[in-house]
């Protein structure tokens, strides 16, 4: 056989002869032997996934113990507030208009709670410059507030981060504050133990209803009056009409028909929070949900009665995109607005006449609404409550009644009292902890008490009490910022135990032996077994690791110490992995900065930046080593790939989110404008642009091998295709249903939409999957006639056959490279059109780096897979991401589902956030296998070799982010910019890991059996 370079083609001579010589084997032995060599591989193969299988289970413990100890929790204490035992004894007071009640007399019997999920305080201010589509159409709640300020009042309502609806919904209840573990349970949420003002309202007897928001029936299970609730569907966020209407329909004839069924209504109308997180607040959808808003709370305020208090919320607000779950002013200010055709409230205490008009002038904490609502309905306060009454409900119309501001916050002051010396008890705090707050309890207590005596105003007695409940949430807010140290280290120890194992793994000079491989197995398992006892008698002599985690510690510590001595019996050893070239020390160097760069916060907030950087750096260096190649062919080659990889990275930098701390020197393109969650008209054209151009780019890098042939023709010139042009006729519906588009009703469009969603998600994920797998290489076999050839073949006038197989050189490159265009058409469907534009690039620079790696004989070094590394995070920040809460597309969880299903709708979130580094780990193999000899002997031992160097570079930055999140664990911009990247490059690394395992490694397989049954075993 004889490869030639021109052609790229295989030509074959096979003469006739008279009789075979006795040497050559036989069919059969030729079978047997190819059968044992498959066999040999699968082996191998099987266990270098169990292999790497090992290290993600490290990975994922190392991030399990760190978060363990990182992400902070409290004590919930079981403790319920009783109506038989206030915290603080009060005078009778004075005949009036309020009823008996529990702890103080209440001022309601009734109420309806309405829940606007997500209505900024902004939103209900009105302004003479209406610039924006939110600006003066929600306008009855200030209108009500300035012109009837004693039934009414509109205050800013401070959400505590982080913004997201189910741990807000904890924090109105139980007026207690969040930690940010609770962030991950808004797609799950779980019953509510602790008291809370629901299961207080439940325990006197009230008839509770429930419409709107289903979350609060997975809090609140079996609360709510079954005959009168209705829920609804919570996350389908482009619905916006459903679960409104639905709670209009309900709530309105509840109060019009002067029904005694019921004591409490909560109705949470879901419109303005969807029409945010579909267009952004600045668009005319959010302008017609806020004025619907305002037509429905105009016709409840009519039905309403004398003896209901009717309040309006806001959960938490959105930023300019129409997202929330950070800490931004925009997301973190709701509005809160009260009223009753009672004359009772009042602004006198602060000497307000009206409303402020900024949340700077009189914000109250959320937390406030839980003991200002129990108040005002006779109910206890919660046990583990730790806001404040809400003065204006109480301040009262005339001049200020400073008896019973006193009294209010002296309740709610002795039950935080209260819970403040269980909470030291059971925790075992030094007592000292809550010194400033107790001294601030006694001096609060005699001025009340002097006050009671003297029977005087009671102005010093209530602000003494306020200083004492200030002074007890701050020191309440920094014993929730106790961190589990020990356990953070437990997890960074196993984080860096399992980099030290990937280095040494993936850059030894040379790539592991097969026959090392179970070995290795053998003695991690018997370790681990080890370990694990170890750990388990650990646990049960009652260590403060807990049993569970004493065994998990135990397995992972006795495993890698296996893997240790492993390396220290084999004879021959392995190399230190150390960079022995200059281009594996630009690898080591890139890495290293980066991972360093982390411990800046500035670093941190323009690292889309930086990373254009590190890529435009690689382009103008392997265009430099390209110009000093010996052969002219390899030269020209890699300048010119060289340079399109630096075009295609600045193309795709020119696609940005910015963060809010990048503003103002950041303009944000992904979206049609900053203030919208939508993609600009003339982004539509991108998707088809990708229809036509992509492909025949891929084309033409299959031409240049002579590899279009074969199965490429029918996956990359139809299906990938046809599945790129449904994709952009996908965006073109969801753009016609967003503006209106076309005379359809939503519900057509919407089955239109997810049904080609699902058609172009099955052609590429399972079809797709299907034919890669039986698929043949991408060759193409020519065989001319027979022809008499007596100059050739000497006086015996022998015949003689040429075969010329075209593709042969990059067989097993162009044939992976179709597993890669799979998960391509995966991903850019789930991307809005700017993102898609940016994975069809990140396809392109894909095959210009496997070029670049091959004009300059790279496949051993770390540069490619490092490269390929860079190039996933690059694109994440390009697809419309960043290292923050609100950047999360949750929408996309409904491209191809019309509801919430699990797993299928957080695979699609997670393929929408990470679907470049999904791509670049699916490609890892390309490095290895592009241009190389077909029967090129140790290719799954350098495969193994580059997935394990492109892991290595997520541990670095795993391991980078999570050592500076423990380290900077009291650093004021730690939940805002640390902690997030902490958490994405954790996801990121178990998500690379499993692709790289069962994609990249799995897919490879299928490759070297496809290849060998048309060449047989090398």
């Amino acid at each position: 056989m004889e490869t030639t370079a021109a052609s790229s083609s295989l030509v074959q001579e096979i003469a006739s002869q008279p009789e075979a010589p006795k040497h050559v084997p036989t069919d059969d032995l030729i079978e047997r032997n190819n059968r044992r060599k498959a066999v040999q591989f699968k082996a191998s193969h099987a266990l270098l996934i169990l292999f790497f299988l090992w290290l993600f289970t490290l990975h994922a413990l190392g991030i399990y113990f760190f978060t363990k100890g990182f992400l902070l929790t409290r004590l919930v204490l079981d403790h319920k507030s009783e109506c038989a035992s206030p915290p603080i004894e009060l005078q009778k007071p004075s005949p009036g208009s309020y009823s008996a009640g529990c702890w103080y007399p209440k001022t309601f019997d009734k109420a309806v709670v309405i829940i606007i999920d997500a209505l900024r305080y902004d939103f209900t201010i009105p302004t003479d410059d209406s610039k924006h589509h939110f600006h003066n159409a929600l306008t009855v709640l200030h209108e009500t507030a300035v012109q009837q300020p004693e039934t009414a009042f509109l205050l800013p309502f401070i959400a505590d981060p982080p913004t997201a609806t189910l741990q807000r919904l904890k924090g109105l209840t139980t007026g207690t504050l969040p930690v940010f573990i609770d962030a991950g349970s808004n797609f799950g949420g779980t019953a509510i133990e602790e008291d809370n003002l629901v299961a207080q309202l439940r325990d006197a007897g009230k008839t509770l209803v429930h419409l709107g928001d289903d979350t609060w029936h997975s809090l609140f299970p079996g609360y709510f009056e079954p005959n009168l609730t209705h829920a609804y569907d919570s996350f389908n966020v482009w619905d916006l009409h459903t679960v409104d209407d639905g709670v209009t329909e309900h709530l309105l004839p509840l109060l019009q028909s002067g029904a005694k069924n019921w004591d409490v209504i909560f109705g949470h109308y879901l419109g303005v929070d969807h029409a945010g997180h579909r267009y952004g607040p600045d668009h005319v959808a959010m302008n017609d949900k806020l004025k619907q808003m305002d037509r429905i709370l105009r016709e409840i305020i009519a039905a309403l009665d004398d003896e209901t208090l009717l309040v309006v919320m806001g959960d938490h607000g959105m930023d300019t995109k129409g997202d929330h779950g950070g800490e931004s002013d925009d997301e973190v200010e709701a509005a809160l607005w009260m009223y009753s055709k009672k004359s009772i409230f009042g602004h006198g205490h602060n000497e307000l006449k009206k409303p402020p008009r900024t949340a700077k002038e009189r914000p109250v904490g959320q937390i406030d609404f839980v003991p200002t609502m129990a108040l005002l309905l006779g109910l206890p306060i919660p046990f583990n409550n730790l806001g404040s009454p809400i003065s204006e409900a109480f301040v009262g119309p005339a001049k200020p009644d400073w008896q019973k501001l006193a009294s209010v916050n002296a309740l709610s002051a002795g039950q935080i009292q209260r819970y403040q010396q269980a909470y030291t008890a059971v925790r075992g705090l030094d007592k000292d902890v809550f010194s400033v707050a107790n001294i601030l309890w006694t001096i609060a207590v005699d001025m009340w008490q002097g006050a009671q005596q003297k029977t005087a105003p009671d102005a010093e007695g209530f602000a003494a009490f306020v200083r004492y409940q200030v002074e007890n949430l701050r020191v309440c807010r920094s014993l929730w910022t106790r961190f589990d140290v020990p356990s953070m280290v437990y997890g960074i120890i196993v984080l860096g135990c399992a980099l030290a194992i990937l280095a040494f793994y993936a850059r030894a000079t040379t790539p592991f032996r097969a026959e090392d491989s179970p070995l290795f197995i053998r003695q991690i398992v018997i370790y681990l077994a080890f370990g694990l006892l170890l750990g388990l008698s650990i646990g049960m002599t009652g260590s403060s690791a807990g049993m569970l985690d004493s065994s998990l510690l135990g397995a992972a510590g006795g495993s890698i110490v296996g893997f240790a001595c492993t390396i220290l019996e084999i004879p021959s050893g392995y190399p230190l992995p150390f960079p022995n070239s200059t281009w594996g020390w630009l690898s080591f160097v890139l890495t290293v900065l980066q991972a360093i760069g982390f411990a800046s916060n500035s670093f941190t907030i323009w690292e889309d930046e930086i990373s254009l950087l590190f890529l435009a750096t690689f382009a103008f260096l392997s265009l430099a080593a390209s110009i000093r190649q010996h052969t002219a062919k390899d030269r020209v080659l890699g300048m010119i790939q060289s340079s399109f990889f630096l075009i295609c990275t600045r193309i795709a930098s020119l696609s940005r989110l910015c963060r809010e701390e990048q503003m103002p020197y950041c303009r944000s393109t992904y979206y049609s404008s900053a203030t919208s969650s939508t993609s600009a008209s003339w982004q539509l054209l991108i998707p088809f642009a990708l229809a036509i151009l992509l492909p025949s780019f891929i084309k033409g890098y299959y031409k240049g091998t002579r590899s279009y042939a074969g199965s490429a023709v029918l996956w990359i010139g139809v299906g990938l295709r046809i599945s790129l042009l449904a994709s952009a006729i996908y965006w073109i519906l969801d753009a016609a249903d967003d503006n209106n588009w076309l005379n359809v009703s939503e519900d057509t469009l919407r089955l239109v939409k997810t049904t080609i969603a699902q058609l172009v998600l099955g052609v590429s994920l399972v079809a797709g999957t299907t034919y890669y797998g039986w698929a043949t290489p991408c060759i193409s076999i020519e065989t001319p006639e027979e022809r008499e050839n007596g100059d050739a073949m000497g006086t015996q006038g022998r015949k003689a056959k040429q075969m010329a197989v075209f593709g042969y050189s990059n067989m097993h490159g162009s044939r992976y490279f179709l597993l890669v265009t799979n998960w391509l058409i995966a991903v850019i469907l789930l991307q809005k059109p700017m993102g898609g534009g940016s994975i069809g690039l990140l396809a392109l620079q894909i095959l210009a780096l496997v070029e670049i790696i091959d004009s300059n004989d790279l496949a051993r070094s770390a540069i490619g897979p490092v490269m390929l590394a860079m190039l996933g995070n690059f694109h994440f920040f390009k697809t419309g991401h960043q290292a923050t809460l609100s950047s999360i597309q949750w929408e996309t969880a409904f491209i191809a589902l019309r509801t919430i299903r699990y797993p299928w709708s957080p695979f699609l979130v997670l393929l929408n956030t990470y679907g470049a580094q999904i791509i670049t780990a699916v490609a890892v193999p390309l490095i290895v296998l592009w241009k190389q000899p077909p029967k090129k002997k140790g290719l799954l031992g350098e495969v193994a070799m580059a997935v394990a160097t492109f892991l290595l570079y997520f541990a670095v930055i795993n391991l980078a982010t999570t050592m500076w999140a423990g380290w900077l664990r009291r650093h004021l911009m730690l939940y805002r910019i640390f902690s997030p990247r902490f958490m994405t490059a954790a996801v990121a690394l178990l998500v690379v890991d499993l692709i790289g395992i069962f994609v990249a490694i799995g897919g490879f397989r299928w490759n070297i059996i496809s290849v060998s049954q048309v060449l047989g075993w090398a």
